[in-house]
């Protein structure tokens, strides 16, 4: 009698309730980097100093691409006017390379036209090369950091199988897809550094290219203005 009590409760209380359902667990991205180890903390370091450098390198090339439409057609009339110092003091106003470029040539008037482009020409490249500066490092990350997160996955695979030569006989397959899902972190964590970083290496050098274009164009025109009368 007492038993068929206990059976009816137990089956009136799955009909009221209905069926326990399983507890899922869930893995959030936090739980994620923690399982992936030491590496995890080098994947992040690597993380920010590639988004500081673009952040930096975006902000630098923004403010150099700056510059007035009519900025030669300015600095061509001042020169013709034989106002040498006021073209001058107008690109020290702009703060970007085109006018440093054309500052460096303004320097030089009165020399062969051959020394005025050799200097025009040296500070470019000296403009191109700090505009440059800090791209091998995030190209470095790039490539870097996939092969970090591959290091990471490799050793934790060493460590899941060391575990179940330790286990002998009683192996549970929860100890390798364990030992398994924790070590692919890491090789998450590395491509996804690594493509922000790789990302953010080719818009920079598209971008700088293009300020190296109008550059190029910003001294043309400049010597080409040396060339021309000055009632012209």
């Amino acid at each position: 009698m007492l038993f068929q009590l206990l059976i009816t409760d137990a089956a009136d209380s799955l009909g009221k309730n209905g069926p326990v359902a399983p507890v899922e667990e869930t893995l959030s991205y936090l739980d994620l980097a923690c399982k992936g180890g030491w590496l995890m903390i080098v994947l992040l370091i690597l993380s920010i100093i590639a988004l500081y450098i673009f952040g930096s390198k975006w902000w630098m090339i923004h403010k150099a691409g700056k510059v007035d439409r009519n900025f030669i057609k300015n600095i061509r009339d001042l020169i013709h006017d034989g106002k040498i110092n006021a073209a001058m003091e107008l690109c020290k106003k702009y703060d970007n390379p085109t006018a440093r470029l054309v500052e460096k040539g303004i320097e030089r008037i009165g020399r062969p036209l051959e020394d005025i482009q050799t200097a025009v020409e040296n500070m470019g490249n000296v403009e191109v090369a700090r505009l440059e500066k800090g791209l091998p490092m995030l190209a470095t990350i790039a490539g870097g950091a996939p092969m970090i997160g591959f290091l990471g996955t490799v050793t934790g695979m060493i460590q899941a199988f060391f575990e179940m030569s330790n286990a002998g006989n009683n192996i549970d397959i929860t100890l390798l897809s364990g030992g398994i899902y924790e070590a692919m972190v890491t090789t998450v964590g590395g491509l996804f550094v690594g493509i922000i970083a790789y990302f953010g290496y080719n818009y920079l050098t598209s971008q700088i290219s293009n300020l190296v274009f109008k550059m190029e164009n910003a001294t043309i025109a400049f010597i080409d203005m040396l060339h021309e009368p000055a009632d012209k």
